[in-house]
């Protein structure tokens, strides 16, 4: 490209600096004639003025006089010819005695009405530019003068001129060639060296890798402005069509996905949630031969992942809650048996009979409190867990959950997160106020919305943390399973959100937590959160 850029330069040069010099001989020779012109009028009308040229050509001989006057003139002129006539055009004078008394040849009629004769008339002498003017005594035209230079000697004059044209016209190509080959070289620098074909490539493989890979590509420059950004993260951070150039605190993202896209630290494997996505944030420097470009961060959609790691997480709770109750079932069946061998059938009969009444009311309860059968399932596996776990877990009397409020997995991702988070509260210790430690459950139609609580009685959340409680990454516990503490809460406020709900939190003592969503048909629109997670 630079090679091409300065042999166009060059050829440019070339042509300007040619027609330049064409027009600059051209301008010569025209201004030659001018000059020319000019010079043969002043003196034809001087010789025309003179008295003794008037006294002379009204004398016996006019030549004699006139001749070497004449040849004096236009030696000290320059001219070429300076011709004395009579009115009917036969020569005094000539620079050629030999045409002394022959008749003038070129154009004299306006020069005899008084006028003056300009033109370019070839003669005895050859192409010349000449003048012819009036010798007037006492008005009446007694003679007339004719002044010329040849057109040859015109020409040698502005030929003359050449060398410094040509000249000035070197000077000028080398000036434009030095400057040519200058932007060319800066051309190289700026492109590294790369070529046309070179450049074309890189930027077409470029481009379709940058858009056709699945991660989310991010590229932000030092004063935080976004420079790059691929398809798929276009898609995940739902980003406006100008967003390239603008600051990515003016973009709409969430407070701690701004901050990680902005900061000079590095992250590694950060989960961030979107109004509708979990994703997975790393995010480096990004540096040329040294110097700091900016930062390149990657995005990777953990959505369906989150969705998937919430239902194994609710199956393993299951498993090992029906795992305990097998082993229960085992031992109180032992029991039973036992105390029937020892004739103690009427203390066996009441022992089976108190069990199956404590499971049987949890189970009636469940079923008559909520109409969505997977909410249901979920209750039964969370008293399960809670049960094997020591913690009470109850349903309010009266408590009722109507079907087709929210999208299954919506209503999944709510309930789960907000019981996982009751049940981590109040394990391994007592409850609020030294009693024994429970988390209950309550569901309710009041108006447009329907209501569903979450109460614990554990400690509570500390002094200031209802705002921090919601935010990715914030946790009262130590950090577990596989790194996904701080993100339950946060995704249950998302949830809301989008279902556009309310979602409150109160004490201590305890933390009860109280969802509102508008009563309505079900909307599959963003229905794709994630299953139960830990806080």
């Amino acid at each position: 490209m630079a090679g091409q850029t300065f042999a166009l330069q060059v050829l440019v040069a070339v042509l300007v600096v040619g027609a330049g010099l064409v027009g600059a001989y051209g301008q010569a020779q025209r201004a030659g004639d001018e000059q020319a012109m000019a010079r043969a009028l002043a003196v034809a009308r001087t010789v025309a003025a003179t008295p003794s040229v008037v006294t002379a050509v009204e004398g016996p001989d006019p030549s004699a006089v006139l001749q070497p006057y004449a040849e004096r003139v236009r030696v000290e002129s320059g001219t070429d010819f300076v011709v004395v006539m009579s009115p009917s055009a036969i020569r005094y004078t000539h620079p050629d005695p030999a045409q002394i008394g022959r008749t003038f040849i070129g154009h004299t009629e306006e020069a005899l009405a008084g006028g003056v004769v300009e033109e370019d008339y070839t003669g005895t002498l050859g192409p010349s530019s000449r003048v012819v003017v009036p010798v007037t005594d006492r008005g009446k035209v007694v003679a007339l003068v004719s002044v010329g230079i040849r057109k040859a000697a015109v020409g040698e004059r502005v030929r003359a001129q050449l060398p410094g044209l040509l000249l000035a016209g070197l000077v000028a190509a080398l000036l434009s060639g030095l400057g040519t080959a200058l932007v060319a070289r800066r051309i190289r620098r700026q492109t590294h060296g790369l070529g046309e074909r070179q450049l074309r490539e890189m930027y077409e493989y470029y481009d379709a890798v940058l858009h056709g890979v699945s991660e989310g590509l991010v590229i932000t420059d030092l004063d935080g402005r976004l420079r790059l950004a691929n398809d798929e993260a276009t898609r995940l951070l739902a980003l406006p069509p100008d967003a390239v150039g603008r600051r990515v605190a003016d973009l709409g993202l969430g407070p701690a996905l701004t901050s990680a896209l902005t900061d000079d630290a590095v992250h590694e494997d950060e989960l961030h949630v979107t109004d509708a996505r979990v994703l997975v944030l790393n995010r480096g420097p990004a540096r040329w031969e040294g110097r700091l470009l900016g930062h390149v961060a990657t995005l990777r959609d953990r959505t369906d992942l989150e969705a998937l790691t919430g239902e194994l997480d609710s199956a393993r709770g299951l498993t090992e809650a029906l795992r305990s109750q097998a082993h229960e079932s085992a031992n109180r069946l032992h029991t039973i048996v036992s105390l029937i061998e020892l004739g103690h059938t009427d203390r066996a009969l009441d022992f089976a009979t108190e069990e199956l009444q404590v499971s049987q009311l949890l189970t009636d309860r469940v079923v008559g409190s909520v109409d969505e059968p997977a909410l249901t399932a979920l209750l039964l596996g969370k008293a399960a867990e809670a049960h094997e776990r020591g913690i009470g877990f109850e349903i309010e009397p009266g408590a009722h959950w109507p079907q087709g409020v929210a999208p299954t997995r919506d209503l999944v991702t709510i309930v789960g997160n907000l019981i996982d988070n009751a049940l981590d509260a109040v394990a391994g210790g007592p409850g609020a106020l030294g009693h024994d430690r429970h988390v209950c459950f309550d569901a309710r139609v009041e108006g447009a919305y329907a209501v569903l609580q979450v109460a614990d009685d554990g400690p509570g959340l500390p002094p200031g943390g209802v705002a921090d409680a919601f935010r990715r990454g914030w946790s009262t516990k130590e950090q577990g399973s596989a790194g996904r503490r701080g993100i339950g809460l946060a995704l249950v406020a998302q949830t809301v959100e989008r279902l556009g709900g309310e979602l409150e939190v109160s004490g201590p003592p305890g933390a009860t937590f109280t969802v509102r969503l508008p009563v309505g048909p079900v909307s599959t629109v963003g229905s794709g959160a994630v299953g139960s997670a830990d806080d």
